[in-house]
C-alpha cells in the first residue's frame, strides 16, 4: 500500500521526475477509484492543517492589536512624544514576545504563539521612531516626517531606519520561531522601503522616479519569494507575502508608468499576460489576479481612448469575455494535462527552478 507522500518523498529524493510523479499520482487515483478506495496519506493519521473559527478568532486578535498600535493611533497618544512611545512599544514588544515565546512552545498554541511574536515584530516602528524623536536623530534622516501615525499614509525618506529594523527584526525572529505571517510585517515594511527610499537617495519625489523603484524593488522582492519557495516550500508556505507585496509593488509600479502612444500600454498588456503564465508556472495564483486586473486595465484604456467613437467595440469585447471564460472552463478540466505537457516542454533547468 503506498500514500501520497512516498510519492511525493521519491519526487524530493530524485527518484522519478515531476513527469513521472503526476502520470503515477494520476493513474493510481483512478486505479484506487474504480476499487472504491483512496489512496491513504498522512493526513489519515496525522490531523489536517485547517482553518477554523478559532484560527479566526486568533488572527483576526492579533489583527486588531497591530492596527491599534500602527494605523489606528490617535492625535492625542502620538502628542506622547519620543519617550512615551519608546516606553509602549518596548512594553507591548517583550509582553506579546514573551507570551508567545511561551505558546510556541506547545504544538496545540503554536499559531496563537506565531501571531503573538507577530505582534511584537509590528512594535518595532514604533520603538525606532520614537528613538529617534527623543534624541532628534531626524537631522541624520530627511527632517522630521510628522507624527508616528503618519508613517503608513504618507511617503518620507526619515521613515527608512523604521522599515529597514522591522525587516531585520522579523528575520531574526524567524531564524528561531520559523512562523509565515512574521513575514507580513516585513513585507509591508519593504513594500513601504521601496517607495521612501527614492526620496532618500534620489532627492526627487516624482511619480515617474517612484514607478521605476516600485518595479526593481517588486522583482526583487518576487526573486526572493521565489528563492524561498525553492528552499522550504515543504515545511511551510513562508513565501506567500513575499509573493503578495512583490507583485503588489511591481504591479502598482508598471501601472504607474507614463506611457505615450499605444506600444507602451501594449507592451504593458503582454507583460500582463505574462504574470498570467507565470502564475501557471508557479504555481501562485496571486499573478493571475495581477495579470487579469492588469489585462482588463488595458481593455479600459480601449475603450476609453482608442475605441471610444467604435459602436461594436462592447459587443466585441462581451464575446471576449465569454471566450475567455470559456476557456478557463477548458482549462479546468485538463489542468493536469497541461501540468504534464509544461514540465514536458520545459527545458529542464527550468523545471528545476519550478516549486512543487
Amino acid at each position: 500500500m503506498y500514500t501520497d507522500d512516498d510519492l511525493k518523498a521519491a519526487l524530493d529524493a530524485g527518484a522519478i521526475d515531476r513527469i513521472n510523479y503526476l502520470s503515477l499520482a494520476e493513474f493510481l487515483a483512478a486505479r484506487l477509484a474504480l476499487r472504491g478506495t483512496t489512496a491513504p496519506s498522512a493526513a489519515a493519521t496525522v490531523p489536517a492543517r485547517r482553518f477554523d473559527l478559532t484560527h479566526l478568532l486568533w488572527y483576526a486578535g492579533a489583527l486588531i492589536v497591530m492596527a491599534a498600535m500602527t494605523i489606528f493611533t490617535t492625535t492625542a497618544f502620538n502628542a506622547l512624544g519620543g519617550g512615551a512611545l519608546i516606553i509602549t512599544g518596548l512594553f507591548y514588544a517583550f509582553a506579546f514576545g514573551a507570551v508567545g515565546n511561551a505558546l510556541w512552545r506547545s504544538p496545540e498554541t503554536r499559531t496563537p504563539g506565531g501571531l503573538a511574536l507577530t505582534v511584537a515584530v509590528a512594535m518595532v516602528p514604533m520603538i525606532i521612531y520614537g528613538i529617534q524623536d527623543a534624541l532628534d536623530l531626524w537631522r541624520f534622516a530627511y527632517g522630521k516626517p510628522g507624527e508616528y501615525k503618519s508613517f503608513f499614509p504618507y511617503i518620507h525618506g526619515s521613515w527608512i531606519y523604521m522599515e529597514l529594523a522591522t525587516v531585520a527584526a522579523a528575520a531574526l525572529v524567524m531564524r528561531f520561531r520559523p512562523f509565515p505571517f512574521l513575514l507580513m510585517p516585513a513585507g509591508i515594511a519593504l513594500w513601504f522601503f521601496s517607495m521612501d527610499i527614492v526620496v532618500w537617495l534620489a532627492r526627487l519625489d516624482t511619480v515617474a522616479t517612484r514607478a521605476n523603484v516600485s518595479v526593481l524593488f517588486g522583482l526583487i522582492t518576487i526573486a526572493a519569494a521565489w528563492a524561498v519557495d525553492l528552499k522550504a516550500r515543504d515545511k511551510g508556505d513562508y513565501a506567500f507575502w513575499l509573493h503578495i507585496f512583490g507583485i503588489m509593488t511591481f504591479w502598482g509600479g508598471l501601472t504607474a508608468q507614463d506611457s505615450k502612444g499605444e506600444i507602451g500600454p501594449l507592451l504593458y498588456c503582454l507583460i500582463n499576460v505574462g504574470l498570467l503564465l507565470f502564475a501557471v508556472y508557479m504555481n501562485r495564483r496571486v499573478y493571475a489576479v495581477f495579470g487579469t486586473i492588469g489585462v482588463a486595465t488595458y481593455l479600459g484604456h480601449l475603450a476609453a481612448q482608442v475605441f471610444r467613437d467604435f459602436l461594436a467595440f462592447s459587443f466585441v469585447l462581451t464575446l471576449i469575455g465569454v471566450g475567455v471564460i470559456a476557456l478557463g472552463i477548458w482549462y479546468n478540466k485538463r489542468r493536469d494535462r497541461f501540468a504534464l505537457w509544461m514540465d514536458a516542454s520545459l527545458p529542464a533547468g527550468l523545471r528545476r527552478l519550478r516549486p512543487h
